[in-house]
């Protein structure tokens, strides 16, 4: 069995933390290669390595050269290294990467150094081969070049253990590429899917996902496991314990995901599943997930289904002002345009509505703001009767007035629009009829 396991930078934030690790990586000879994020906060006021690192880059843009921000930096895996013990020369390498990061001047680089740096201390710890992603996770044109499957699995060929920093990769210009914020997760899904991993385990600092917003309902049940596409789902809207691009590598490989609590390791954590392996449980819905602050651009017209073009005049428009929308509900005679209220700049909206009044004719159109959506997610929906019947009574009795309803076509989410007011009111009222009423 081989299992990859990539640890967050909350479980690599200081030497007491990565002894940790060790011992997880250490209790199971399956754990054989290992991705490592940039060390996390070690308390509130703490910064974190990527921070400081992002600082630098700035630091290097005015002056040329690394500053305070980089001495942070380097205190803190010099202290990291001390703690441990080991026989690192880790000054000779802090300074050997503040030269590169000088030669190299440039943001993704100089970002990019809290994981390898961290890479280099975990492989050393663990007495593990350390794997640079330069040399085997390649991008071209902006995305994943599949023969980067091909680079992994040769470099990890022979190797007991190995460790490979998270979060970059090399382009086909031989510079350093990084994913976005939190990439290192789509890192340990690439080496997964690349050495064919019976389970890919992600360690952070929670014991998985959890059936909705603990600051809205105390305490809510946990998701023991969902589906890949309940996954998507829910961190699309906000349920962010997994970057949610990570699913797509191991996807393809049906290899199940794993979420584990580093510092509550005997907790169960939440499994993510292929369909064909889930069996649904009692519960029919799996989770609640939301988001507030959504634009509403609302339209009607007699006879739109039989008029050819209508839907891509309107999109057009969107396109245009390169605006992206969220969903797309719609009826014979309406249509609606949800759009994230953050991407609309000022005056846009206003821009946007007098270009599809003069482009595809509505016979009314008009915008709202201050909607939040709120997902209700569960493989088990589609086959209970009664669920959307369960759902919107919970919402009425509630006192709360529905301004949107969506039901993507696979069945498993509905996704329901109210006013930012009544946001929290409504996800409780959710969370009580699904999770509590039954028990």
């Amino acid at each position: 069995m081989i299992k990859v396991c990539k640890f967050g930078g909350t479980s690599l934030a200081d030497g007491t933390t990565m002894l940790r690790v060790k011992e997880i990586v250490e209790s199971d000879p399956a754990r054989r290669y290992i991705v490592v994020s940039a060390p996390g906060k070690r308390f509130s006021a703490d910064s974190k390595i990527t921070d400081l690192l992002y600082q630098t880059a700035r630091e290097c843009k005015e002056t040329g050269s690394v500053g305070e921000a980089y001495a942070k930096v380097s205190a803190r895996f010099q202290s990291i290294v001390h703690e441990l013990d080991l026989p690192l020369p880790i000054c000779e390498i802090l300074r050997r990467t503040a030269e590169d990061i000088e030669r190299e001047n440039d943001e993704d680089f100089t970002a990019s150094r809290g994981e390898y740096l961290a890479g280099i201390v975990m492989a050393s710890l663990l007495g593990a081969a350390f794997i640079d992603p330069r040399t085997v996770v390649k991008f071209k044109d902006g995305r994943l070049d599949p023969r980067s499957y091909i680079l992994v699995r040769e470099a990890v060929k022979g190797k007991r253990r190995a460790v490979v920093a998270g979060f970059y990769g090399e382009d086909e210009n031989g510079k350093v590429r990084t994913l976005s914020r939190g990439g290192s997760d789509v890192s340990g899904a690439i080496v997964a899917r690349a050495v064919m991993a019976d389970e890919y385990e992600n360690w952070t600092d929670v014991s998985g996902f959890l059936a909705c917003d603990p600051h809205i309902v105390p305490s809510p049940a946990g998701i023991g496991t969902l589906t890949y596409r309940e996954l998507r789902e829910l961190s699309y809207m906000g349920a962010n314990v997994l970057h949610s691009e990570s699913m797509f590598p191991v996807r393809e490989a049906n290899i199940p995901i794993h979420i584990r609590n580093t510092f509550r390791p005997q907790d169960e954590g939440t499994r993510i599943v292929p369909e064909s392996k889930y069996r649904l449980g009692e519960r029919v819905v799996t989770g609640i997930a939301g988001k507030k602050n959504f634009t509403v651009v609302y339209m009607e017209k007699s006879l739109m289904n039989a008029e050819i073009g209508f839907t891509h005049k309107v999109l057009g428009v969107l396109t245009r002002h390169g605006i992206s929308f969220e969903h797309l509900p719609s009826g014979i005679d309406t249509m609606s345009l949800v759009i994230d209220s953050e991407v609309l700049k000022d005056g846009e909206l206003e821009r946007v509505e007098e270009e599809i009044g003069r482009e595809a004719h509505p016979d009314h159109i008009r915008a709202f703001g201050g909607v939040s959506l709120i997902a209700v997610v569960g493989e088990g929906m589609s086959r209970n009767v009664g669920t959307s019947a369960r759902l919107f009574r919970a919402i009425a009795e509630a006192g709360v007035n529905v301004r949107m309803i969506d039901q993507g076509s696979s069945e498993i989410n509905i996704i329901v629009g109210v006013d930012n007011e009544n946001y929290e009111r409504t996800v409780k009222a959710i969370y009580e009829e699904f999770f509590l009423a039954s028990e």
